[in-house]
């Protein structure tokens, strides 16, 4: 009989534990994430509001963008999530890292900020035609302000630094360094003043330069992330493409050579600067993997818009209230440059947790927050 009672009360825990288990997911009670913090540098690929105030053409905070995010626009460059939303979603962050524009509090400022900028570039002239923007080096200097803020949050430098080393720093610079500054002759000089490479040695100088900025001041685990294949986006299949599909060599070459100088970095930095962790994400390799077999991730059209103007939808951004495509889980393109939300996720994913041997070097963003 005591067996049989006691057969009962262990039955009755089991299923009061697994019922409290079951709640808790329900109510969003998870484990704490992967990294106390993730801080996000970059340009309209990630900016999720940091142009809104800006005088500038550079802003997406406008319906159709945003159609599908929860919450509608808020300056992301697309329907839905961008691919740091989803990064922050597989690091287990129980919200998305809000816009240095309009960061406040402590429980905020200490998850992290997105510093991100659209239009800005590693270069301080790039996207200049476009209005106000944010470039790598003004974004580290928030970032730096920032810093100060949680050192008195968390009392001394040393703490800070603790809390600091342990969190993610995604750094995807270079796009417009290339579409809004080296290809566009009638605005800039550079092409003119540089070859290919040595424009890439040039960037990938000054960007060298804010990355050592950034683990002055405390930044450990650095994400880089490689520029995509600037020549299959519609902007530039519209403009330079002959039947509107076939992608510009001359500009994804120029964005290759780019991209090996970056992975080389990631080298040297480690190499260089004592307990330093950094990563390269190949968004160009996933790229052009999505493009050579659309069919096996979901997609029916990659080089045209889902919203725009003109040939491949791809002369300018959305228009305000523009109604764009249904099937936008079956684009790549949200717009003439940017993916969409289903675009987003397969890199994210990838970056998170590389699927190929290529997709991240030498190891992926799951196994770096577990350093």
């Amino acid at each position: 009989m005591a067996t049989s009672a006691g057969e009962l009360i262990r039955q009755w825990v089991t299923s009061t534990v697994a019922v409290v288990v079951v709640l808790s997911l329900l109510n969003g009670v998870g484990a704490e994430p992967q990294v106390p913090c993730y801080f996000i540098f970059g340009d309209s690929l990630v900016d999720n509001g940091n142009n809104n105030a800006l005088q500038s053409l550079a802003r997406a905070n406008y319906l159709p963008y945003g159609i599908d995010f929860n919450g509608g626009p808020t300056g992301r460059f697309s329907n839905g999530k961008t691919t740091v939303d989803v990064v922050a979603e597989l690091l287990g962050f129980d919200d998305y890292i809000p816009p240095y524009a309009s960061a406040r509090g402590q429980d905020i400022i200490l998850k992290g900020v997105n510093f991100a900028s659209a239009a800005a570039g590693i270069r301080e002239e790039t996207g200049q035609q476009l209005g106000g923007r944010i470039s790598f080096s003004g974004q580290v200097q928030n970032y730096q302000n920032l810093v100060s803020q949680v050192v008195d949050l968390l009392g001394s430098e040393d703490a800070a630094a603790n809390h600091l080393n342990k969190c993610i720093y995604s750094i995807g610079m270079g796009s417009n360094d290339y579409l809004n500054n080296y290809f566009m002759p009638q605005f800039y000089s550079s092409s003119r003043q540089f070859s290919t490479d040595e424009y890439a040695d040039a960037l990938i100088e000054a960007y060298a330069q804010q990355l050592r900025n950034l683990y002055n001041y405390g930044a450990r685990k650095m994400v880089l992330f490689g520029i995509g294949q600037i020549g299959c986006s519609p902007n530039e299949l519209a403009q330079n493409s002959q039947d509107g599909s076939t992608c510009v060599e001359r500009i994804n070459s120029a964005n290759q050579i780019f991209n090996n100088r970056l992975k080389t970095l990631v080298d040297q930095v480690n190499n260089e600067l004592p307990d330093a962790r950094a990563i390269y994400i190949n968004s160009y390799g996933i790229f052009q993997d999505i493009i050579s077999n659309p069919a096996a991730y979901g997609f029916t059209v990659t080089n045209a818009g889902c919203c725009g103007v003109g040939r491949n939808n791809g002369q300018i951004t959305c228009l305000p209230f523009q109604t764009p495509c249904q099937n936008r889980r079956e684009h790549l393109f949200w717009d003439a440059f940017h993916p969409t939300e289903a675009g987003n996720t397969v890199v994210a994913r990838r970056a998170y947790s590389a699927e190929s041997a290529s997709d991240a070097y030498p190891i992926d963003i799951r196994r770096l927050a577990q350093i």
